[in-house]
């Protein structure tokens, strides 16, 4: 299986990708030439990465019927000093309020399937650095 997107310059330091389910303007801040009319693309791996360990654990707690009311992720990633600047660590933060029913071994079992076993893009970075991550409650 292959994922194959397109990816068109759009002037300046702007590009536009197509990908499946919608288009994705990037481009970069003022002070690097840019006009700020969309993401950078490193930030945007960060969003790929909650994205697809954010959908896992749902997914995960929908089949154990754990009772979601409410969940966030703060993302952090480590950056290089020296060029090419690349991520060296991440770090997710898992926020979840306490719902009442929610059981807390089955959110710490969800989050650590996405991690271990079904997050493709958390297993792809664990390759640039080491990928941390802790469960919070509001």
């Amino acid at each position: 299986m292959k994922h194959q997107i397109s990816c068109s310059w759009t002037g300046g330091m702007g590009f536009e990708a197509e990908l499946p389910g919608g288009k994705l303007v990037m481009d970069a801040d003022e002070a690097s030439g840019g006009r700020g009319a969309g993401p950078r693309p490193k930030p945007l791996l960060l969003a790929a990465l909650a994205g697809c360990t954010g959908m896992d654990v749902v997914s995960i707690l929908a089949k154990m019927r754990e009772p979601l009311g409410w969940f966030d992720m703060e993302l952090e990633a480590e950056l290089s000093e020296e060029h090419p600047k690349r991520y060296t660590s991440f770090s997710i933060v898992y926020r979840f309020k306490a719902a009442e029913g929610l059981n807390p071994e089955n959110v710490k079992k969800a989050v650590e399937l996405s991690q271990e076993k079904y997050c493709g893009v958390s297993a792809t970075l664990k390759a640039a650095g080491p990928v941390s991550w802790r469960i919070e409650y509001l």
